[in-house]
């Protein structure tokens, strides 16, 4: 059995205060949850006060990017080492990151080498677009990102990754995909994709997640399927009633 993870990526929100206060008003409520991994990610400037905060709870802090680098003049970014201070974990390739910056799945497979190197478990994000749905071209498209994303990849026991399905066309629109269909194009598609690249016995203690409108009220849709390991949480996760409730959903 795969330990659900829901991870709640706080993007480009909240101050050093605000984080302060969004991750007091909610440990209680994720420390009560038990049988769930939860995981924040705060903005980088938040990293070493939520660190603080978490510290002796189960609760474990992520980044929401790196660079493939460890050193060297690159202003702006940061790199696995630094992470790997405060972090366990470390999210790859948002369809924000390839929307907006650039991200490929070049980027996204020199960023996850780098990560494992460093031992940060990787939540590498993979999607396709409404118009490549649409199309008719979804299992393509995500096949493609998983494995060129994760080729050459010291994988070593399926713990130390974990995939998250994000359709793009979900993502802030309040229109999630059908928990059905999620889990379907996991078990069709990104599993054997794994397998291929891992073997067996690795892909089935890789953990994947759903990401895209997640909330209270539709995350035990997701939950009950077999193949989806948790979420991926966006909006929902910058409350602190809202991220609780997906977590206990999760538990339930």
């Amino acid at each position: 059995m795969r330990t659900p993870l829901v991870a709640g990526n706080w993007k480009l929100n909240k101050t050093v205060a605000e984080a302060r206060q969004l991750v007091t008003d909610m440990l209680p409520g994720l420390r009560a949850v038990n049988g769930v991994e939860k995981l924040l990610c705060p903005p980088y400037t938040a990293l070493t006060t939520v660190a603080g905060l978490l510290e002796g709870s189960d609760v474990a802090l992520g980044a929401q990017n790196l660079y493939w680098e460890t050193e060297g003049a690159f202003t702006g970014e940061i790199s696995a080492p630094m992470l790997a201070e405060f972090c366990q974990y470390v999210i790859i390739g948002h369809s924000e990151r390839r929307a907006y910056f650039g991200e490929t799945d070049e980027t996204v497979n020199r960023k996850v080498k780098v990560a494992l190197a460093h031992g940060l478990t990787p939540i590498v994000c993979v999607g396709e677009t409404l118009e490549e749905n649409e199309a008719g071209r979804a299992a393509e498209v995500v096949s493609r990102q998983v494995r060129d994303g994760l080729v050459d990849c010291s994988v070593i026991t399926g713990n130390d990754l974990v995939i998250a399905y994000e359709p793009v066309w979900a993502i802030g629109t309040g229109r999630a995909a059908t928990a059905e269909g999620a889990n379907l194009l996991i078990r069709n598609v990104i599993r054997p994709t794994l397998v291929g690249l891992f073997g067996d016995e690795v892909t089935q203690r890789v953990r994947v997640q759903y990401g895209g409108s997640v909330k209270p009220d539709n995350a035990a849709e997701f939950f009950r399927q077999p193949e989806i390991d948790g979420a991926l949480v966006g909006g929902a996760s910058l409350k602190a009633d809202a991220f609780v409730g997906i977590v206990e959903a999760a538990a339930s």
